[in-house]
Order: C-alpha cells, then sequence, then structure tokens
C-alpha cells in the first residue's frame, strides 16, 4: 500500500517553477479535515481526466470514496453531454459509477428555468445534453417567440444561429447561458466555449446573459440538495480559481485546489481570494 501511494505521488504534477512545494499543503486541520467530510463535489476535467486520458490516482481515489461510504457528485460546467455520456467516458477510462454521480450545467440551467417559468418554450444553441436536460424539464423548443434563448457549447455555431437570436432576445426572449467559460481546453488546444459563443449576441441585443453555471453559487447549492448534505460536511474538489473555488467560497462550502489541471501554483497569488487547500492533485486525499 506504501507502494502504491508512492507511485501514485510520484505521477503526480509538478509544481510551476516559482512555486514553494511547502505551500502545496491543506490548512486547518489537514488531509484528515478533508477526508472526515461526508460528501465530495468534484470538477471534471482537470481533475479527474485530462481530455481521454484518466489523472494518475483517480481510481483510488473513486474506490476509497465507495469503500468509506462518501457522497459524491461529478460537478461540470460542460453541457454538452448528458450523465449516461459522461458515466459511458469515464468507464471507458475504468471508472465505473452509476449516472446519479453527475451533474452538468445543462441540467442546472433546465432546472432554474423550470423554477422560472414551468412549462416554457426555449429556442437553443447548443449540443444534445442541453437539449435533452431541457426536454425533460418540460420545455418545448421554439424558434417563433420563446420565453428564453439558451446557449451552451456548440459545434454548429453559426452566423445565422446568431442572428436569429439576436433577434428573438430583442423581441423580449431572456437570455441565459449554461456557464460564463471562454475557452475549454481540448486535446488539440483551446477552443472557444459559451462564454465566447454568448458574446455577440449579448453585444448585438444590448442585453446581458444570466449564466447558471459556476461561478454561480446557484449551481453548487443544486449539487448540495442533489447529495442532501449540509454545506458544512461538504468539500468542492476543482481546478480552475474562477469558477470552482470562488463558486466554493461563495457557497460557503470548502475548497480544494488541485495543481493537475489549468491552474498552476503561480497563478494562485495572483487572485483575491484563495482555496482553503492546495493539492498537486485528488491522489493525495487517498491514505
Amino acid at each position: 500500500m506504501a507502494e502504491q501511494g508512492k507511485n501514485r505521488k510520484s505521477r503526480a504534477a509538478a509544481p510551476s517553477p516559482g512555486f514553494k512545494t511547502k505551500d502545496i499543503v491543506p490548512a486547518a486541520g489537514g488531509l484528515e479535515a478533508i477526508r472526515k467530510k461526508r460528501a465530495f463535489i468534484c470538477d471534471m476535467d482537470g481533475v479527474i481526466y485530462h481530455g481521454n486520458t484518466l489523472i494518475p490516482g483517480v481510481e483510488d481515489f473513486v474506490a476509497w470514496l465507495t469503500a468509506n461510504r462518501k457522497r459524491f457528485l461529478f460537478l461540470t460546467n460542460s453541457s454538452e453531454r448528458s450523465p449516461r455520456e459522461l458515466q459511458e467516458k469515464l468507464e471507458r477510462l475504468g471508472i465505473n459509477v452509476s449516472q446519479t454521480h453527475f451533474y452538468t450545467s445543462a441540467i442546472a440551467t433546465a432546472a432554474f428555468l423550470a423554477s422560472q417559468k414551468p412549462g416554457g418554450s426555449v429556442y437553443v444553441i447548443g449540443e444534445a445534453g442541453l437539449i435533452n436536460a431541457l426536454y425533460k424539464a418540460g420545455f418545448s423548443m421554439n424558434d417563433v417567440d420563446p420565453d428564453f434563448v439558451v446557449v451552451g457549447e456548440s459545434r454548429t455555431y453559426s452566423f445565422e444561429r446568431i442572428e436569429k437570436a439576436v433577434h428573438l432576445v430583442r423581441a423580449g426572449a431572456k437570455l441565459i447561458g449554461c456557464n460564463p467559460d471562454l475557452t475549454d481546453k481540448m486535446t488539440e488546444g483551446y477552443v472557444p466555449a459559451t462564454g465566447a459563443l454568448i458574446a455577440p449576441i449579448e453585444l448585438a441585443s444590448d442585453r446581458k446573459a444570466y449564466f447558471v453555471g459556476k461561478p454561480n453559487p446557484l449551481m453548487v447549492r443544486h449539487a448540495l440538495a442533489r447529495l442532501g448534505c449540509r454545506r458544512e460536511h461538504t468539500v468542492i474538489i476543482g481546478d480552475r480559481m474562477d469558477t470552482d473555488i470562488i463558486a466554493g467560497i461563495e457557497a460557503g462550502i470548502d475548497t480544494v485546489l488541485v495543481l493537475s489541471g489549468v491552474t498552476s501554483g503561480n497563478d494562485v497569488d495572483s487572485f483575491p481570494y484563495r482555496p482553503a487547500h492546495i493539492l498537486q492533485s485528488i491522489a493525495d486525499l487517498v491514505p
């Protein structure tokens, strides 16, 4: 077991030049304070995997969660995939968990809109994960006079769709974004994300979008409700200061920043807030 821990640590992401290794320690009670939490909210890309590659130590972490009967939820700002598709992706990477352990910005957006106007209609720029979530929440598709224009990640983005969205928003439809992320990091590099795709619609319609996904603490509160756990017994783990960590802080949940994703150790001091804990990777939580 000790040898396994040694190997796992040796594969963890190296700290950035100039970042002091002594800074990569959990505060206020150490690792045991985190391990004693009853519920874990985990971001996915950069925490669980990079693209189609599982981050070392994740298998052990999920096994530890299960063995210790922890409640856990994989929380992603992506609206592109459904929980079933995310579950199948992790299965291909060697992690077997049920669909109930996934919560996306698409589901959070659909839940928010259902609380605003049950049974309403939407014009959508997005993929199947978003469209399916809206259908399940009781919404119909409408490109004439919808209640909402909803934008998520899309590979069918076009001038015609922007033009239609601008017309509908100017006519009174409310503009909703699944998340404010400007870019996504893919295997081939960075690609435009929802925040970048919705910007032309905001500018041309002279309307600001409301974003449901992280860092909006609303999404984290949805996750807590799904877990059935109080915030003081929960921890949120992410690799982005501007979404995961600030969302946890604003929701009053303990935060863990892992350096296995987009944020390096040197980036932390550029933000006016800090995570409660900083770890090299999620593997460090496994005893």
